[in-house]
């Protein structure tokens, strides 16, 4: 009960903290409210940590210390009425942040939203028929990393040494221990097996940010990254499997004409090489999948401050679309690359039509 200050002082020192605390460790405490007679949240928190470090005091006359950014110990109070709950987070720092990333680029998409995208597309299925996956415009290679440990049964939080419930009273080691291993074996098992992977990006510091997060994720080597622009053609290797992408939206000024021509390139590239593939688009501008020959889900995905729709689809396949190094799919998309001096490839109109040309012409028609 915490009908105020002072009951909430009173029930926190009930709590048997030092079942949880060291008496010279570290804590912190937040407070969340929802209809409280205590609507100062920052002062609840004050009395929740004044009775914690008061108990400690009175039993052994030493306390605990307030540490906010890594603390021993992270507690949290939601006041709801008349009632308080006290919560112990042993999760620490937030579970979407996988410890790789730290050279990024502008407006990144969160680990765990990429790890989403990745399942909703239906990318566990397609690593059990051994199919690949491209990300041709991959920023700092969020999508590329979660789709490798996904594909190795990883565990996202494995190696983590900022978890809070590492340094808990109640943490059991030697299960922890045991159960790192065991995960270990299984990414080791699966790692021999990892699927043909590869992301481009027209942005040199993208590319470099990218290279630098694979080594600290462990897939230094495993996963391939270039230098390529959309309109240069991103073509497929290896097995159909999934094209994945986060392009961008545009939503400062002057950047839709920019966005209209990813648009455009983007889907220049899908229907020249991508033949038999499914795409996983994620945009703000559900009227592209009609362009892109591929569905809209009705679910809304929240990237920062921006509702964002996947578009999802499985690419028509033709005979006769020949991929990088003269390979094959059994029903591709119905044109060939261009190699040496043949005939280039009719390029889409975004207007629906087609514009044949040769060398510079499609990337010009393709703007």
């Amino acid at each position: 009960e915490a009908g105020n200050a002072d009951a909430l002082y009173a029930g926190a020192r009930t709590v048997d903290w030092e079942e949880h605390l060291h008496q010279e460790g570290t804590l912190a405490v937040n407070c969340n409210s929802m209809g409280s007679p205590i609507d100062h949240t920052h002062f609840a928190a004050l009395r929740v940590k004044d009775a914690i470090v008061d108990r400690f005091r009175e039993r052994s006359g030493v306390r605990p210390s307030v540490d906010r950014e890594r603390p021993d110990l992270r507690i949290n109070v939601f006041l709801e009425k008349n009632q308080a709950t006290i919560s112990l987070d042993l999760a620490g720092q937030g579970l979407h942040r996988r410890g790789y990333r730290s050279d990024g680029v502008e407006a990144p998409l969160k680990e765990n939203l990429a790890a989403a995208l990745l399942r909703r597309a239906g990318w566990p299925a397609i690593v059990e028929r051994h199919g690949s996956l491209v990300d041709p415009m991959c920023g700092s290679g969020t999508l590329l990393i979660e789709a490798a440990w996904m594909a190795t049964d990883r565990a996202p939080a494995l190696g983590r040494q900022d978890l809070g419930l590492l340094s808990w009273r109640g943490h059991d080691h030697r299960i922890w221990s045991a159960l790192e291993a065991e995960a270990r074996e299984r990414t080791a098992a699966s790692r021999k097996q990892l699927p043909a992977i590869r992301g481009f990006d027209v942005d040199v510091r993208a590319v470099r940010a990218s290279l630098a997060n694979l080594e600290r994720a462990g897939l230094a080597g495993a996963v391939h990254v270039e230098k390529r622009s959309l309109a240069d053609g991103v073509a497929a290797t290896g097995r159909p499997g999934l094209l994945v992408t986060n392009p961008p939206y545009g939503h400062r000024l002057g950047e839709e004409g920019g966005v209209r021509a990813i648009h455009a390139e983007l889907t220049t590239c899908l229907r020249s090489h991508y033949g038999g593939w499914r795409a996983a688009v994620l945009t703000t501008t559900p009227e592209w999948a009609q362009s892109l020959g591929i569905a809209c889900l009705p679910e809304t995905f929240a990237n920062g401050p921006l509702a964002c729709r996947l578009l999802l689809g499985d690419l028509p396949a033709t005979e006769g679309a020949t991929h990088e190094k003269g390979e094959k799919t059994p029903a591709a998309a119905g044109r060939r690359v261009r190699t040496g001096a043949s005939k280039a490839p009719a390029a889409a109109d975004p207007g629906g039509g087609t514009v044949s040309g040769a060398g510079g012409a499609e990337m010009f028609a393709n703007r």
